[in-house]
């Protein structure tokens, strides 16, 4: 597949691309936290432009930002 936001990626190849565990993706999937994703029998799948998406409102200044500024520099 080439690299492009409409591609579909694993939850391992999601996981290696955040630096996060396959497990940790899991848990966010069954709370909700984690970015959106598809199910295709019984097979998930993320898009790679969802993936980014979420990633990007995570972006933090410090470690006492707590992401609900307004503010925009």
């Amino acid at each position: 597949m080439t690299d492009t936001p409409h591609q579909y990626m694993s939850t391992r190849e999601v996981a290696a691309l955040l630096g996060l565990s396959p497990r940790t993706l899991d848990r966010y999937r069954v709370s909700g936290d984690g970015p959106e994703f598809h199910k295709f029998g019984n097979r998930v799948r993320y898009l790679r432009a969802d993936v980014e998406a979420w990633a990007s409102k995570r972006r933090r200044r410090s470690t006492s930002d707590d992401g609900l500024s307004q503010e925009t520099p």
